[in-house]
């Protein structure tokens, strides 16, 4: 339906346009963006570099690059498909971040080498770990769904 079309009622029915992301949701566009391209970097070096000595680590780097990559993407765009592509992947993000710190915590041995969401994203002040929980309390804050 174009914004020159009408609906039932005989009105013409309102364009959608894209709300601006402003305040904490534009440093948050910002941090994500600077993650993606400092985990891309990492893993790229990692993988081209010194694969055999840790795969595991350094493919779980190239998965959290790829995450932030498209977490970055869809809150920039974040209307409807978008904004539960954001919700997706912040969560797998959240749970990435448990999950791979707390097995890094467990057993030492699993990751030889750290990965970006190693020992809860030490490598990164922790920022993996505090990004995700700012991310889905924003999402659930800005609540209308932007198209």
């Amino acid at each position: 339906m174009t914004a020159q079309q009408s609906n039932a009622a005989g009105t013409p029915a309102e364009t959608a346009r894209p709300t601006p992301v402003t305040g904490i949701g534009r440093v948050l566009i910002a941090v994500y963006g600077l993650l993606a391209l400092a985990a891309t970097g990492r893993s790229f070096v990692q993988i081209a570099s010194k694969f055999a000595e840790a795969p595991l680590s350094y493919s779980l780097s190239a998965l959290a690059a790829v995450v932030y990559i498209v977490a970055t993407v869809a809150l920039i765009r974040s209307g409807g498909r978008w904004r539960r592509v954001a919700w997706i992947t912040i969560g797998f993000e959240f749970a990435g971040v448990l999950v791979v710190g707390t097995l890094s915590l467990v057993d030492p041995a699993l990751f030889p080498h750290d990965s970006v969401w190693s020992l809860y994203g030490r490598g990164y002040l922790f920022i993996p770990l505090v990004l995700p929980v700012l991310g889905m309390w924003w999402l659930s804050r800005s609540g209308k769904v932007r198209e």
